[in-house]
């Protein structure tokens, strides 16, 4: 699917500043937005948000029919990241004086297409499509939103619009991990074993679907009252981390080939040593220090400080014959394709905690941000999915 894709983007590419308009009835649509940074007491709905339009040939834009929350959400509600965000969105600072506001959260997105830019040939308006939209970009909180259609790909045919909301932004954190950062994939995973710190939020619950479906052995790491969804979703040794010390119940398991870790904190003191020695064996986390950096030292100070550190630990693990390695989500509407195929045999499915309509988004803002969820947080943006 991604090599169809490439040869559709290669043939007939417009100029670089290509655009195909059209005329709108309206200019305005609904979304939540935030004017400033806080608590859930900062979102704001409005009816008054300014339509999205195409700026480059190569994007889309597509009417959302659902959406979900991630934890990336609730970070940026209150300014993490903002700094590295704001670069990216104006790095040659051309818009003196202008902010990010209002500015739209939201990552996820399952919708129908509506317009297409000249240089886009694999989509057209009416295809049903999903994407996980990058957070320097306006989110998906919105009845509309624009995306790179390098982003988007086909929705899974087997699910709806709600079901699909849930997938995108977990899935390609997850595969970025596994794929792009720790080079694993359907053909080198049979066997491996696979730890999974964190089993049982969004990106645990799809990671453990994944190795399943590349024949990893995976054991996971959740509390008590997730193991149940945990073993139902394939897992084949599952560890409550309540019931004792953790890192004494992982010792007595068989050395790890690769580790995810979706937690941080301290567990990264120890977890490396639960790795298999001169193996080639991996430790991937998701937690990392970027944003905050560059928040807390500007820029430059922060890259230079986050440089620093990602290039110390990998020298110090490295010579005890473990990789140690960070991961980000990649937005890329190849993987997705890639991700769509393994759901529609059936090897992945959504895992959604609770669903919520349009008008009770700071609702599920509070359900999110208690923590504990199985699953994802969606979003009906449309009433009837």
């Amino acid at each position: 699917a991604a090599g169809g894709r490439a040869l559709r983007w290669a043939s007939g590419r417009a100029p670089a500043r290509g655009l195909r308009t059209s005329p709108r009835a309206r200019t305005a649509m609904p979304s939540w937005v935030i004017d400033r940074y806080g608590s859930n007491e900062v979102l704001r709905f409005t009816r008054d948000m300014v339509l999205p339009i195409i700026h480059f040939p190569n994007e889309v834009i597509i009417k959302v029919h659902a959406a979900s929350l991630n934890p990336i959400d609730l970070s940026m509600r209150s300014g993490y990241g903002a700094t590295a965000l704001n670069m990216k969105r104006d790095p040659l600072k051309l818009k003196a004086g202008e902010t990010e506001f209002p500015l739209t959260l939201g990552r996820d997105v399952s919708g129908v297409v509506m317009e297409c830019g000249l240089g886009v040939s694999y989509f057209k308006p009416g295809d049903e499509v999903w994407a996980a939209i990058p957070p320097w970009k306006q989110g998906t909180l919105s009845e509309f939103v624009v995306a790179s259609g390098n982003e988007v790909s086909f929705k899974p045919k087997c699910l709806s619009h709600t079901e699909a909301a849930a997938l995108p932004y977990v899935g390609l954190t997850a595969w970025s991990a596994f794929n792009q950062v720790g080079g694993l994939n359907q053909s080198n995973c049979s066997g491996k074993r696979i730890l999974i710190l964190g089993a049982s939020g969004g990106v645990g619950t799809f990671a453990v679907q994944l190795m399943k479906a590349w024949d990893a052995h995976v054991t996971a790491v959740c509390s008590h009252d997730a193991s149940t969804l945990v073993k139902k979703l394939g897992a084949d040794d599952v560890i409550d981390y309540k019931s004792g010390n953790l890192e004494e119940q992982l010792k007595t398991l068989p050395l790890f080939d690769f580790i995810l870790d979706n937690v941080g904190g301290s567990t990264e003191k120890w977890a490396l040593d639960l790795l298999k020695k001169w193996s080639g064996a991996k430790y991937v986390t998701l937690v990392t220090p970027f944003l905050i950096n560059m928040d807390k030292l500007g820029v430059a100070d922060g890259m230079l400080q986050t440089g620093v550190t990602i290039g110390s630990k990998t020298l110090k693990h490295l010579l005890k014959g473990v990789h140690y390695r960070w991961a980000f989500f990649t937005p890329s509407g190849p993987s997705l394709d890639e991700i769509a195929e393994l759901v529609d045999s059936g090897k992945i499915q959504p895992v959604i905690d609770e669903v919520f309509s349009f008008s009770e988004v700071p609702k599920a803002f509070l359900k999110l941000e208690g923590g504990h969820a199985r699953g994802k947080t969606v979003i009906n943006v449309i009433s009837r999915q």
